[in-house]
């Protein structure tokens, strides 16, 4: 092994150290003191909810840890969007776990917050996953109300894919195990089945101090809408729970009773392991996102037995297409490589741009792939697509559109994962999130922009100075020299891989070795919904 592969694994080791660093931190959610709070008063916390309820012999892959990351510093912040997601096991039924985080302002609903509620439901209805809420939430965070109450992908869309979800069969059970207020109580009722913790546990639409002002009517909350209410008189809720681990164990007791579902039917043999050791995949990536190299050594590190079945490997080289296997199942990847290539014409193609023979042949393997049922995975390093003239009068346009048109009329799951670049047109092509991805998630070493740090800098640099010659003023070199710098680092920061994630732009961060766990966890959601939908791209330019 070189010096660059040493000094690549020092630096990708690194990055994976300060991605578990931020992770314990957003794990504390409020902080400590506001967990022992709710511990005072023998409530767990939202994790602790999750982790209870879980089975134990299988790892769940948790959704959006980062959301809100750095965001609302001015209103204390909101760690993990207020809100845990997981996907998991209860009682051997893979579902979907909610959970409200009561240490971050009381479980209160932050604009990021509903948008990440509103994430889990998606998958739930894409891959027709059971869906467990734990309730414990102050309702809609009111000085932000604005930005989350009345518009489509708002805090009522989730009642709305309540009814809906009901209405397809999906599974919904929720437990209040905490405050359940206004508009948010109609989730749990909305649910197929609803338990309630005494004593802890409250719902209504207006609390004690609203009640008091509206009509004068004097009543403490246990009497207005605690358990005892809801479960003996007004028939609100189903299930009396004397505590958390109670309400967990009921329904894990009501999971292991549900039937067996409909299946895809992606096909899947026995698990087997990489030959090639994955953990090289941290020498082999570059610490420099502009440099070269295979990504072939990173597909040899993520499939079964190192075994790759390469389609038109001599053609359109730019982008790696073939079936494999990642932990048993049998999957199509779609791949940028990153290394210069030479065509058979003695042209030289650069590494993670997409160039037209490149787009045509992913859109005939993305097609093969739906003729066969199977599923798709999209290793993201991409500069975008080529430029210039030649490009331009050989119909580079065209041939990228009908790629788009491929992977967004796509019938069966896709699956990104964000391992560098993501610039441009070339994440819309690579299956970026605005193409529905079932999962799609980054590396710590991931970049998501329209282009580059240094290439917009620069665009924006010329146009300011264009702006300041214009109004007749001059800048010097050395002012020149500190405007592109200021530019330059805050695009950086935007380009951040937390950045995406804190507005779920990505599903999370996560470690490269993590990479199969996570696609075959993904798989696995998705063979619960049968493909209903037939192949069709439409009408496209030949």
């Amino acid at each position: 092994m070189d010096i660059n592969f040493n000094k690549n694994e020092d630096h990708n080791k690194l990055l994976v150290s300060d991605l578990r660093q931020r992770l314990t931190k957003v794990k504390l959610g409020g902080g400590e003191k506001r967990i022992q709070k709710l511990h005072d008063k023998g409530k767990m916390t939202a994790r602790e909810r999750i982790n209870y309820i879980l089975d134990n012999d299988k790892k769940p892959i948790e959704i959006g840890a980062f959301a809100g990351d750095n965001m609302y510093q001015e209103h204390g912040g909101c760690p993990s969007g207020g809100v845990v997601v997981k996907i998991g096991y209860i009682s051997g039924k893979q579902c979907i776990i909610v959970a409200n985080d009561a240490t971050v302002k009381a479980g209160a609903w932050f604009p990021i917050t509903g948008k990440k509620n509103l994430r889990a439901q998606e998958l739930s209805i894409e891959n027709k996953l059971p869906i467990i809420y734990l309730v414990d939430s102050a309702g809609v965070y009111l000085p932000l109300q604005d930005e989350i109450f009345p518009d489509k992908e708002h805090f009522g869309r989730i009642f709305r894919n309540n009814a809906v979800m009901s209405s397809m069969g999906i599974t919904q059970i929720s437990a209040v195990m905490g405050s359940c207020v206004a508009g948010g109580a109609y989730l749990p009722i909305m649910s197929d089945e609803a338990l309630i913790v005494d004593k802890t546990g409250s719902i209504f639409l207006a609390g004690s101090y609203l009640v008091k002002a509206a009509i004068g009517e004097s009543i403490d909350n246990e009497t207005l809408g605690g358990a005892t209410t809801h479960c003996e008189i007004s028939g609100v809720t189903d299930y009396k729970a004397t505590d958390d681990k109670d309400a967990l164990d009921t329904i894990k007791n009501i999971m292991s009773k549900i039937g067996d579902f409909d299946k895809a039917g992606f096909n899947r043999s026995k698990p087997t392991q990489p030959k090639k050791d994955p953990k090289e995949i941290y020498g082999i990536l570059p610490k420099a996102r502009n440099e070269q190299y295979d990504m072939m050594e990173i597909i040899d590190r993520l499939v079964d037995n190192s075994d790759f079945e390469e389609y038109k490997a001599g053609y359109g080289q730019t982008i790696i297409t073939g079936y494999a296997r990642i932990d048993g199942w049998a999957v199509g990847i779609v791949a940028n490589q990153r290394k210069i290539v030479k065509t058979k014409k003695g042209e030289m193609q650069f590494g993670g741009v997409i160039y037209s023979d490149s787009a045509d042949k992913a859109t005939r393997f993305v097609a093969n792939c739906n003729q066969k049922k199977i599923p798709l995975v999209f290793l993201q390093d991409v500069t975008g697509f080529m430029v210039g003239s030649k490009s331009e009068h050989g119909g580079i346009i065209k041939d990228g559109a009908k790629m788009v048109n491929a992977v967004s009329n796509s019938v069966v799951p896709k699956f990104t994962i964000i391992i560098g670049n993501s610039y441009g047109a070339g994440n819309y092509a690579m299956c970026g999130k605005a193409y529905d991805p079932r999962l799609i998630y980054a590396w710590p070493s991931a970049e998501l922009a329209v282009m580059g740090g240094s290439q917009a800098a620069k665009v924006l640099l010329q146009i300011e100075t264009a702006s300041l010659k214009k109004k007749g003023e001059t800048i010097s070199g050395e002012d020149e020299k500190k405007l592109y710098d200021k530019i330059k680092s805050k695009y950086d920061e935007q380009i951040s891989p937390y950045y995406a994630a804190a507005r779920i732009w990505t599903d999370g961060i996560i470690d490269p070795l993590d990479t199969r766990s996570i696609i075959s966890m993904g798989i696995e959601a998705a063979n619960h919904a049968p493909i209903e939908k037939k192949f069709n791209l439409g009408v496209i330019q030949a």
